[in-house]
């Protein structure tokens, strides 16, 4: 390996092991059912931690105005959100006709991170750049088990590996209802990329995604005023919000929808959403990736 090292692969397992307390989707992939994309992940070379950006977010058309409503739900660092907290409370105390309104607003789990187009058959120009791959627990399964699961050994830190020992990642899409389904997805054996040398491979790393900065940041007083206007179409004065219940903190940051959390076919519209602070790597972590950059 050059750029990458091992300790990078480190500080990315790491990370995804604790839990994770302007607008840039037109750099998001974009997936269509029948094809396979070909692609390899990215680590973030100045802070390997934040490879991934773990995240929750709502969603629901309007009440009020028919609107797509989109927000990033302020759990995903830990601290308090409207929308969750109505969610639960319709859940818990709610009338049925309260309890069936608010099935209409979609809680997802997903996760971006940056990589490196391969192949992309439906828009070939992506091809040689670096996208955000957004997933659900689809992709996530199937990246774990080759981070630290089953196919780890076989895989491990090649999934990250730009050079000839590194492994592409195979998306498969492919239809299932109105949604995606990437079951079919799959980490290929090492190989080297065409037009990828060490100097390219370098460019690459170095020209990644901010992903912390890919959605609008949004208070709680925005999403409570965002709530009142488009869930209980209310033009007026912001009512506020209950404060939850004690176990509230609990067991909505572990509650996700039933159905399939990859993004479904329609979901084309612009999403807002927010970012979280990771905390800093330790200086000796620093040091050691700082001299693996000098790596040949």
């Amino acid at each position: 390996m050059n750029t990458f090292t091992t300790s990078m692969f480190d500080s990315i397992k790491d990370a995804l092991n604790k839990s994770n307390t302007a607008n840039k989707t037109a750099d998001i992939l974009r997936t269509k059912p029948g094809n396979s994309y070909e692609v390899r992940l990215l680590p973030n070379v100045e802070d390997p931690a934040k490879t991934f950006y773990h995240y929750y977010s709502h969603a629901w058309e309007s009440f009020s105005t028919g609107q797509y409503i989109t927000a990033l739900s302020p759990t995903t660092w830990g601290e308090r959100d409207p929308i969750a907290e109505m969610r639960f409370q319709a859940q818990r105390t709610g009338t049925d006709q309260e309890k069936a309104k608010a099935t209409a607003v979609v809680r997802r789990e997903q996760w971006l991170v940056n990589v490196y187009v391969v192949n992309d058959p439906t828009d070939p120009e992506n091809n040689d750049t670096v996208k955000i791959l957004r997933f659900g627990r689809q992709l996530h399964k199937i990246i774990m088990d080759a981070i630290e699961g089953e196919d780890a050994d076989q895989f491990g830190p090649r999934i990250f590996d730009l050079g000839k020992e590194g492994s592409s990642f195979r998306i498969r899409c492919d239809k299932q209802g109105d949604f995606p389904t990437y079951v079919s997805s799959k980490f290929l054996m090492p190989a080297a990329i065409d037009g990828v040398d060490d100097k390219r491979s370098k460019e690459v790393y170095s020209t990644s995604h901010e992903l912390e900065t890919v959605f609008k940041a949004r208070t709680y007083d925005e999403l409570n005023k965002m709530l009142q206007e488009h869930y209980y179409c209310n033009n007026g004065p912001v009512q506020e919000v209950s404060p939850p219940s004690s176990d509230y903190g609990r067991k909505e940051a572990v509650t996700t929808d039933d159905d399939d959390d990859e993004v479904p076919m329609t979901f084309d519209k612009k999403e807002e959403s927010s970012s979280s602070e990771d905390d800093p790597l330790e200086d000796d972590k620093i040091k050691e990736l700082l001299a693996g950059l000098d790596d040949d």
